[in-house]
């Protein structure tokens, strides 16, 4: 482990990488799988069929595939991300870590949506009915009553689905973004008799990191508990 204090420098800056990569891919995945969970239950028999097959597509693609195809494939086709530089302190956020964020918002909003379904399906018809009733249209039902109970009901799968992202995170480091497994495997390779100390470290501090996460799950699910 002494490898892992001499170069404490650059695990802060992993982490950080890795913190960046999780906070901004789970928002957006939690933004965009609530959209495809409401397109998924709509009147709209269209939408409903396109978000299905969507949805199964991208949840039984591995994720590694997903990034393969937003860092090689999408830029030969018109989409890339080479606007995007941003420099935060120790931070940048670049065309390449920006194809990263794209390809895990993509796959991981597919299992938000999936949650979400879940929790949407434990409310009882009976309100989203009694809502319509008065008149309120399809996405006022939504935003003012189902989904409010959804994500109550949800809690514990979507805490599952950001802990998942966090150690998804790390797949990142193949295509070059500096996160910690990028360094981790850097350690490792300039050090490899201290490879064991360095996993273990490394490893310990994803440990910490996702009790942290459940810790915040556990305390909204109790707030939130549903009689």
């Amino acid at each position: 482990m002494q490898t892992v204090l001499d170069n404490w420098d650059l695990v802060v800056r992993g982490f950080t990488y890795t913190v960046a990569l999780f906070l901004i891919a789970g928002l957006l995945s939690l933004v965009i799988g609530t959209v495809l969970a409401a397109l998924r239950v709509g009147p709209i028999a269209v939408l409903r069929r396109a978000v299905a097959v969507y949805v199964t597509l991208v949840r039984n693609t591995p994720l590694l595939i997903v990034l393969i195809f937003f860092r090689i494939a999408a830029p030969r086709i018109g989409l890339n991300f080479n606007f995007v530089d941003i420099v935060i302190g120790d931070l940048r956020i670049n065309n390449l870590f920006a194809a990263c964020v794209a390809a895990l918002t993509a796959y991981t909003s597919t299992f938000v949506c999936e949650a979400l379904r879940s929790g949407i399906n434990a409310v009882p018809l009976g309100q989203a009915e009694a809502a319509r009733a008065i008149g309120l249209p399809f996405a006022a039902v939504m935003r003012e009553v189902v989904l409010p109970q959804a994500f109550r009901a949800a809690v514990p799968p979507l805490a599952s689905v950001q802990i998942a992202l966090l150690k998804n995170t790390t797949v990142c480091g193949v295509f070059g973004v500096a996160e910690a497994f990028f360094r981790m495997k850097g350690m490792t390779n300039n050090v490899p008799a201290d490879r064991y100390g360095i996993f273990i470290s490394f490893a310990l501090i994803f440990v910490v990191l996702v009790e942290i996460l459940s810790f915040v799950a556990n305390r909204l699910e109790r707030r939130w508990r549903i009689a």
